[in-house]
């Protein structure tokens, strides 16, 4: 067994059921991933997934370099990869602001009017 039962439990204990050591840890974790069949995931990988998981719920960039502790814009950044689900989501917005008007302007240039 590797964690705690319950909501508050632990993720990772060490075989005598105290918190791993920073210089242990590395061996528990490929322990583990080998024990559940996953094969090259990386402690880190689980960074970048619940960061990218925060930017996508439309984490400004300062808020996202205040959870990840990062000083520059540019490695927040590397998180906010953009989603089609986004895309769309952007798009609506963009078409409210515009509004109906601007939008049947549009219609009636395109069809020569």
């Amino acid at each position: 067994m590797f964690a705690e039962p319950g909501p508050d439990g632990r993720a990772f204990i060490g075989a005598k059921e105290a918190t791993p050591r920073r210089n242990h840890f590395g061996k528990l974790w490929r322990k583990v991933c080998d024990q559940v069949g996953i094969k090259g995931l990386h402690f880190h990988d689980l960074r970048h997934t619940g960061n990218t998981l925060a930017a996508a719920t439309g984490a400004s960039t300062r808020e996202l370099m205040t959870r990840m502790g990062h000083s520059t814009a540019r490695a927040a950044l590397n998180y906010q990869h953009a989603t089609a689900e986004r895309e769309r989501l952007i798009g609506q917005a963009v078409s409210a602001v515009v509004g109906p008007e601007a939008r049947s302007r549009s219609e009636r240039a395109r069809s020569g009017h």
